[in-house]
């Protein structure tokens, strides 16, 4: 089967289009024919091997998997002697370790059913990014109704999840992006907008109980600034702070942060959980949810993707498709 592949840790020039064997279930798995994939800066993590800090876990001088992808959404070809959850021809979506494929073997607790009201593509975007949306505020950020949240970077593939969760959780939406996505942001349900080019959403004007922060260029006392005197500021991720550390300082100096303060910083990290999977196809079937697909490639355009991902500049997702 066809399959991009990594041979080396560096730039999307490493991953090139090549034949792999087709992956056979294990009792606990799913065998899944791709229709798409998603694309998220955790693909770019693992493909420039950085922080250097995950090395260990992923392979020191090479990866230790030639494959890379996270979010697929696809059609069961096949199910191993312990899965009760799915049949073939079930059309499902979540994650696995190897999504830019024809084929992925994952294990059927990482996977739900695709809504009716939903495409493979968009299916596809919503995994890694609205698994991380809602951790960050539900989990994190104990969001309430009513609550003044403010969501830095509301444009890009987790903002634009965050930004019509805490709508959906009753909240009074801000959401700060760049001037080319303001109409974005505003048509996914943003009630205010802070547009970072020629204002400061910290100039004093108004304060948040939440503040949802996946930019990761501001210092944490800047974020402080514009809480209320007990409010919560999230961390989501991290793309700042060089190869050894990719942001992962600035998540220690805020948990460090905590006991010193009236404020309740948190941060966050994205992983896989049938729970939080449930929770968003529910949402995404009431129509509270929908991905924001800005652009598809097919398989063989996928350095190209991961290039323009890495320009920091996406709309919403960027999906893989399979045909």
């Amino acid at each position: 089967m066809k399959a991009i592949i990594r041979d080396a840790y560096g730039p999307a020039d490493v991953l090139r289009l090549g034949e792999v064997d087709k992956p056979v279930p294990g009792d606990d798995d799913v065998l899944l024919r791709v229709h798409a994939a998603g694309v998220d800066m955790g693909v770019w993590h693992l493909l420039e091997g950085v922080p250097y800090l995950m090395r260990p876990a992923i392979g020191f001088r090479k990866p230790r998997n030639p494959l890379i992808g996270n979010d697929i959404a696809g059609e069961v070809e096949a199910v191993g002697a312990d899965v009760t959850r799915f049949k073939p021809g079930d059309r499902v979506f979540g994650t696995c370790d190897a999504a830019f494929a024809e084929f992925v073997r994952t294990p059927q607790d990482r996977l739900v059913p695709i809504p009716e009201n939903l495409t493979f593509e968009q299916a596809a975007a919503l995994p890694t990014s609205g698994m991380t949306a809602l951790t960050a505020l539900r989990d994190a950020g104990k969001v309430r109704p009513g609550q003044q949240v403010l969501v830095i970077g509301a444009g890009g593939g987790v903002g634009t999840f965050a930004v019509q969760l805490a709508k959906a959780f009753d909240a009074e939406v801000t959401g700060v992006c760049s001037t080319s996505k303001v109409e974005l942001v505003r048509s996914i349900g943003a009630d205010d907008i802070v547009d970072y080019t020629v204002e400061d959403f910290a100039d004093g004007k108004r304060r948040y109980d939440l503040i949802i922060d996946m930019a990761s260029n501001r210092s944490l006392s800047h974020l402080r600034r514009a809480l209320t005197p007990r409010g919560t500021f999230v961390i989501v991720g991290g793309e700042e702070g060089g190869r050894w550390l990719a942001g992962m300082d600035r998540l220690l100096r805020a948990v460090l942060l905590g006991p010193f303060v009236r404020h309740r910083p948190r941060v966050v990290f994205a992983f896989p959980k049938l729970e939080l999977l449930e929770t968003l196809a529910k949402l995404a079937e009431q129509g509270k949810i929908t991905p924001v697909v800005s652009k598809t490639f097919p398989l063989r355009e996928t350095p190209e993707a991961v290039r323009e991902l890495a320009k920091g500049h996406a709309r919403g997702k960027m999906v893989i498709t399979v045909k």
